[in-house]
């Protein structure tokens, strides 16, 4: 049997540690998954804490980042934020790749009237703006947490199963799964034992991509009121209460704006990163 060696990922790791840009992205990635994990310990105050002397203030040294209507401080709030948010986007993630990932290695490896059906399916949710879809769903499912990762976790995987349905039905014409065949294997072991672990590669760069995509989404969907609401403070919910005080108070609209841009452009670029070191033609 064809395996994946060692050296491949051995490789990889080598690639990607030389670009600089990725490994710098990379860094902020881990500072903000460690900074969400710790956010009760590193928090100057509770994140709801209110303080009627001290509205709406701006930076100082008492409060980093200002703080908003109530007297919370902002800094406090993002930080919960970053918790909220990562949470969200990396369980709606995983839960998307488990199921395309599934569904897209059963369809490819099966080929035939499953797949056509499957497929078609797959194209006509694929039509719709995604905004759109996940607005339907969060009206009807709700618009709480476990609510926002259903209706996310329902339309993020339809890429992952287009995608590794492609890798499948490349794959799975290859010399070594024509010869698992011929020793007997049976199709579960040859799919998901032969066949997925050389697919692993665009599966987790495209891991990568959903994670931004889903941060993206849950923001705009809080921004615009469908999605969580306060008193949750994910970084959606705290720029959506900012815009409105825009013109006096940018603060409150800045810093959360930014975590959810510097967020998104880190995981996009370490996306970018790992998509060249696993290219088998990279030198």
């Amino acid at each position: 049997m064809e395996h994946i060696s060692t050296g491949y990922w051995g490789q990889v790791a080598d690639r990607f540690k030389k670009n600089r840009v990725a490994m710098f992205f990379m860094g902020i990635i881990l500072f903000i998954i460690v900074a969400a994990i710790l956010a009760p310990v590193l928090a100057p105050y509770s994140e709801e804490a209110q303080n009627a002397d001290a509205l709406l203030q701006g930076i100082s040294s008492q409060h980093w980042f200002g703080t908003d209507q109530l007297g919370r401080d902002l800094l406090s709030r993002t930080l919960y934020g970053a918790r909220v948010s990562m949470k969200v986007a990396i369980i709606t993630s995983l839960i998307a790749m488990f199921f395309g990932t599934a569904l897209g290695a059963i369809s490819g490896y099966v080929g035939g009237r499953f797949d056509n059906v499957a497929m078609r399916i797959v194209d006509v949710l694929y039509s719709f703006p995604d905004l759109l879809l996940i607005i339907i769903i969060s009206v009807v499912i709700g618009q709480g947490v476990v609510g926002i990762i259903v209706s996310l976790s329902l339309v993020s995987w339809i890429t992952v199963a287009r995608v590794v349905r492609g890798e499948v039905i490349s794959i799975k014409t290859r010399p070594f799964v024509e010869a698992a065949k011929a020793l007997g294997f049976k199709p579960a072991r040859i799919l998901f034992r032969e066949i997925l672990p050389h697919a692993i590669a665009p599966i987790i760069v495209t891991l990568t991509f959903r994670i931004p995509s889903v941060i993206l989404a849950e923001s705009t969907l809080s921004f615009i009121g469908l999605g969580l609401q306060p008193p949750a403070s994910s970084w959606g919910v705290l720029a959506s209460s900012g815009w409105k005080a825009l013109t006096f108070y940018p603060h409150l609209i800045l810093f959360p704006a930014g975590a959810i841009f510097i967020t998104i452009l880190a995981f996009n670029v370490v996306g970018d990163g790992l998509r060249d070191a696993m290219d088998v033609k990279a030198k």
